[in-house]
């Protein structure tokens, strides 16, 4: 497999001609490794992922996810099949391996994603080096986030086929402490003798920043905040608006949203809760304003609480606007609702006019 250029930009990414640059490809080792046209990934985006969206992304020539943690075993298989039923196109699950945010056995949950048929299997927050072997027999493929080299290190000798490093400024449940620019390449340079293609996250929402997460040295873009704005992704219309509207300082790095998934640090947009967490000086749990409230309902009229971890989704009802709006600091970017496809299809051009400028940039 040929890697791309470590602290520098692919070769699939160079212009031909320092005189004329040309229009460059995108084409990199994690296309060829999980058997894409673009660099692109739709991260799981929890409940917000879907059969609809993940398809269309996939279809699209990028790579969509399902996040299934918080699904159980039979609705696992389900969105599997339904996804699989409208795409022939590669595309993922995600599984969370926190005990603190899981429902049922990884191996059990592992096992009914692979029995549905999926190819790529992607594991987040904790070690799957135990579940690596597992994959591999079925004959798929492996992807980890990390957050750190060492981190990475581990999963390059479990043997995972891509990592996935996460910035601090991502949306959603965050791994790291570190910003995905530094953090980009240092696992990039870590993973380069191995060939283990990297995909950047964090901060990341138009093709100016595909271009640079390559030119840091990584092999693709992980983006979840975009597609929370996809016309496909299963999100409240009140917060797919929130996130196009909400500029980069409009989100706040907490563990507030906890009762569903404790100790974890999220990235969420301001809302009411926020501000009024903030305004009564930030209290610990049990004593924050409105604790046991509950502010919204489910389709089926189930309860939805001030600090669960749960999203807006379509089907709430109630005051949406003070449940969790996960989203990272590229908030600000993701401006407009667009169908899925046109989202890849502007990332790719966008990314690709950004590396032609900075090649007529610098030819001179």
């Amino acid at each position: 497999m040929c890697r791309s250029l470590r602290g520098g930009i692919s070769p699939r990414f160079l212009p031909v001609s320092r005189v004329q640059p040309a229009m460059p490809t995108l084409h990199t080792p994690l296309c060829a490794a999980v058997g894409i046209d673009y660099p692109i990934v739709q991260a799981p985006i929890g409940s917000v992922s879907c059969p609809e969206l993940a398809a269309a992304v996939s279809d699209a020539g990028g790579l969509g996810m399902l996040a299934v943690t918080w699904r159980d075993l039979d609705e696992t298989r389900t969105v599997i099949e339904e996804t699989q039923a409208a795409t022939d196109a590669p595309f993922g699950v995600n599984l969370v391996l926190d005990p603190e945010a899981r429902q049922r056995p990884t191996a059990d949950h592992l096992d009914a994603c692979l029995d549905a048929g999926v190819e790529i299997v992607s594991f987040a927050f904790g070690d799957g080096s135990a579940y690596v072997d597992r994959v591999h027999d079925a004959g798929r493929l492996v992807m980890q986030t990390v957050g750190s080299v060492a981190e990475a290190e581990t999963a390059i000798d479990a043997g995972v086929d891509v990592l996935v490093a996460q910035g601090w400024e991502a949306g959603g449940h965050v791994q790291s402490d570190v910003a995905t620019m530094p953090l980009v390449p240092q696992i990039a340079d870590a993973a380069a003798e191995d060939d283990v293609p990297v995909v950047a996250a964090g901060g990341i929402a138009d093709g100016r920043g595909v271009a640079a997460a390559l030119a840091l040295g990584a092999d693709g873009a992980w983006l979840g905040t975009r597609f929370v704005a996809a016309e496909e992704a299963a999100a409240h219309q009140e917060y797919k608006r929130s996130v196009g509207q909400a500029p980069s300082e409009a989100t706040v790095h907490s563990q507030l949203f906890d009762k569903g998934w404790p100790g974890t640090d999220h990235r969420t947009l301001r809302n009411s809760t926020v501000e009024d967490w903030i305004a009564a000086g930030k209290p610990p749990a049990g004593d924050r304003p409105g604790e046991d409230e509950t502010v919204a309902s489910d389709a089926a009229g189930n309860p939805v609480e001030r600090y669960g971890d749960d999203p807006p989704l379509p089907d709430m009802e109630g005051n949406v606007e003070a449940l969790p709006m996960y989203a990272g600091q590229s908030a600000g970017l993701a401006t407009d609702v667009l169908p899925a496809d046109e989202i890849v299809s502007t990332l790719v051009d966008e990314a690709r006019e950004a590396a032609h400028t900075l090649g007529e940039r610098t030819s001179g």
